[in-house]
């Protein structure tokens, strides 16, 4: 197999002995290794190599071309001795193991004794096989080891800067029993691999009553309830009049949805749902594939018939009052035109819902409500059941209810314009946009609600229409259940009852919107498409609004949210990059594969989704049978200039940029790279998408982006995205339906 060899350069070909601050560079290559039974060259030996002889803890040594092996590494200059052999074993597990024959390899002040040999391993008795080794060892300043990691990093591939190749930093892999063998450990129940989510989020991982998660009636907070809090006056009833109506102005305008159940195809082809530059790629596994670049872009917005063009507005921000910027991806142009002449009651939108019980009011509320804030729109939720339930109590019969019941009536109003008062307060103090929960069936209360709103904001009226028996049905018993006003009654069939009189006492009193600007949402909850009704609907965050709900259905069905297996720069502690999974990163993508098999198994029109960086797609590379979508929106944040250095490096080189990014990380944008609002604004369309989809979805991506996508479901603030805890080679399931977003979490290792 060809003779042994070396070459070991004295100190004076690269820098002295006594060189300030540098480092130790050695390499060793392998020439002529053919792989035999999968076995792996690797090295081992002694500290700061590797620990302690231990075979399991080896270092792979890499395939540089296909007739040479590679490992190269760095130790402090001051190091006395290393102490290092050879040996084969197979990539994903410790035995067999063969270690090369002879004494060790010893590396003495950067000198290396008795290297001239090749390495020989007996295979069994009868073979023996000798390999070619070459081993360089040379002391370079930090300078050149930064200029060869940054050439890697442009180029993507092995290369050679002043004379020095790309430095591999303990690549090692520590495999504990259970992830030695790739995945016969799945196996088990997938239940065996249930974590517990973090408990901050408890909240929203079990069956939470979407109204009780709103706000709290001010002025019940304070144990005192007037007609109007902190002053003498009466609260505004309006048995009529209100805004005018004139019929001849109202124009409309029509959204039919498509039924979009039919399932993706289950081929190797990427498919295109959303506006977007289509490219063919080819995908490591050979297959063609589309790469599918919505990079950062605005979405679609619905347009008003009443209106010639789409204008944009945008919240005026008191920044005394709330520091935090409005959605990333404003319209600067709209933002600044609101400041300067918009109305006091355009920065402020109310968002009032209409619609008979059991419709989906308030689970579109609380959807709407967690989109808006996830944005940066300062938005709140309020129920008027909520008011009503602790000013009157939860024990309310349906004769409550009745359209001619004068004091019952009379007591719903005065709920509801407590609440309206308390989200214009809201309003005032700096809130942006109120959704305001309530049947609101008649024109007398919509009247008096416009009333009040008058010169302190927009109102939009959202209606929600349900023809659909089943889910009407459906969402009868779930009220049963979960609601308060049925708590302390034992008896379900006499709730059912109760409630289905208290139905029928809104039926008979209802009345469609027709005035004023609204959305009417007919038959979306079905998720077999339907239709949407828009009417006098202008400006940039309405159109949002429209879009949104026009791409929301509450089929059930999971998300599940996993960063890629463990990287290569996951081991350096390197920032950014786009290197190739690690040891540990290919036993988790097997693990993964194996995972959504079991997980995924009744479910044919799944998909994968991916970014564009090598490590997601290595990844998602070994499962097969569901089509795969690559997003550069899923791209990891753009590090820009500290792309490829460590966060130490960072606080090193560019302390001001580090601190800057201690004191906000929210906030805090790379040089010529991103902050994590940027990441927001370009998850828009993703988040768009995955509210539309109808069949479960793997999205593996990375972490400042699963940050951000679990921080919309979640319904976690703004502020605490930065520090959302977001594992390795842990898969996060996100469960969407009727009754709203659930949690469960599986770590694989």
């Amino acid at each position: 197999m060809g003779t042994g060899a070396s070459k070991n350069l004295d100190s004076s070909s690269h820098g002295s002995e006594d060189q300030v601050g540098g480092q130790l560079y050695v390499s060793l290559k392998m020439e002529n290794f053919i792989l035999r039974d999968e076995l792996v060259p690797h090295v081992y030996g002694s500290l700061p190599l590797v620990a302690s002889w231990d075979p399991s803890r080896a270092l792979s040594m890499e395939r540089e071309s296909v007739s040479m092996w590679e490992l190269s590494f760095v130790v402090p200059p001051n190091h006395e001795t290393l102490d290092f052999k050879f040996l084969l074993k197979p990539k994903d597990g410790i035995v067999p193991c063969i270690v090369e024959e002879g004494p060790d390899r010893l590396l003495t002040g950067g000198t290396l004794q008795c290297d001239g040999r090749p390495a020989i391993f007996k295979i069994s008795e009868d073979a023996i096989v000798e390999y070619r080794v070459l081993i360089k060892a040379d002391r370079v300043s930090p300078f050149d080891l930064a200029a060869s990691w940054r050439a890697y990093q442009e180029n993507l591939t092995p290369s050679s800067v002043r004379g020095i190749p790309d430095v591999t930093l303990d690549s090692g892999v520590e495999l504990g029993p259970e992830t030695e063998n790739g995945s016969s450990s799945l196996e088990l129940d997938l239940e065996h691999y249930v974590v517990p989510a973090p408990p901050s989020t408890a909240a929203h991982s079990g069956l939470v009553y979407a109204a009780n998660m709103t706000a709290t009636p001010r002025s019940l907070n304070r144990a005192v309830f007037t007609k109007a809090e902190g002053s003498g006056a009466t609260l505004p009833f309006y048995k009529d009049g209100g805004a005018s109506e004139n019929p001849s102005s109202i124009k409309e305008m029509q959204v039919i949805v498509p039924d979009s159940t039919k399932s993706h195809p289950s081929s190797g082809i990427t498919e295109s749902r959303s506006a977007g530059t289509l490219s063919s790629i080819q995908k490591p596994d050979g297959h063609k594939g589309l790469l599918v670049d919505r990079g950062v872009g605005s979405p679609r917005l619905v347009k008003s018939a009443s209106s010639s063009n789409v204008t944009t507005d945008q919240k005026y921000v008191s920044e005394a009052r709330n520091p935090m910027p409005a959605a990333a991806g404003a319209v600067a142009a709209a933002a600044v035109a609101d400041r300067m002449l918009g109305p006091k009651e355009d920065r402020h939108l109310a968002i009032v819902l209409v619609g008979l019980p059991a419709r989906g009011k308030t689970f579109t509320a609380a959807k709407l409500t967690r989109y808006l804030r996830w944005l940066g729109h300062d938005t709140k939720h309020f129920n008027v059941g909520k008011y009503r339930r602790l000013k009157l109590g939860a024990n309310q019969s349906a004769d409550f209810f009745r359209g001619d019941n004068p004091e019952g009536l009379e007591a719903r109003n005065e709920v509801a314009a407590l609440a309206m008062e308390d989200m214009i307060a809201w309003m005032q103090e700096g809130g942006q946009v109120g959704i305001f929960d309530a049947t609101n069936s008649s024109k007398q209360r919509r009247n008096m609600l416009m009333k009040m709103a008058e010169g302190n904001c927009k109102i939009i009226f959202l209606e929600t229409l349900c023809n659909d028996p089943q889910i009407i049905e459906r969402n009868i018993r779930l009220k049963i259940q979960q609601s308060p006003d049925y708590a302390e009654e034992p008896d379900f069939e006499a709730g059912y009852q109760d409630f289905k009189t208290r139905l029928d006492n809104y039926e008979k009193a209802y009345e469609p919107v027709n005035e004023g600007s609204y959305i009417k949402m007919i038959d979306m909850v079905s998720g077999h498409g339907g239709q949407i009704q828009v009417n006098n609907i202008s400006g940039y965050l309405p159109g949002r609004i429209v879009f949104f709900l026009v791409n929301t259905h509450l089929t059930p069905r999971p998300i599940l949210l996993t960063r890629h297996g463990e990287s290569r720069d996951n081991v350096r502690g390197r920032i950014g990059g786009d290197s190739v999974i690690s040891d540990t990163g290919e036993v988790y993508s097997k693990k993964l594969a194996n995972f959504v098999e079991k997980r995924l198994k009744n479910e044919k029109a799944a998909s994968i989704w991916t970014s564009t960086l090598q490590r997601t797609i290595l990844t998602a590379g070994p499962i097969v049978g569901f089509p795969k979508i690559q997003w550069r929106a899923l791209d990891e944040i753009n590090s820009g200039v500290c792309d490829g250095m460590t966060y130490e490096e960072v606080k090193k080189n560019m302390p001001e940029e580090y601190e800057s990014r201690q004191k906000d990380k929210l906030r805090y944008r790379y040089p010529r790279g991103e902050s994590y609002l940027d990441v927001i604004q370009r998850l828009e369309p993703v988040i768009i998408e995955l509210e539309r989809q109808r069949a479960p979805v793997v999205v593996i991506s990375h972490q400042a982006v699963l940050r951000a996508l679990y921080a919309y479901f979640a319904d976690r603030p703004l502020k605490e995205i930065p520090e959302i805890e977001m594992p390795l080679h842990t898969i996060i399931e996100i469960q969407m339906g009727v009754t709203g977003v659930q949690e469960k979490r599986y770590k694989l290792m």
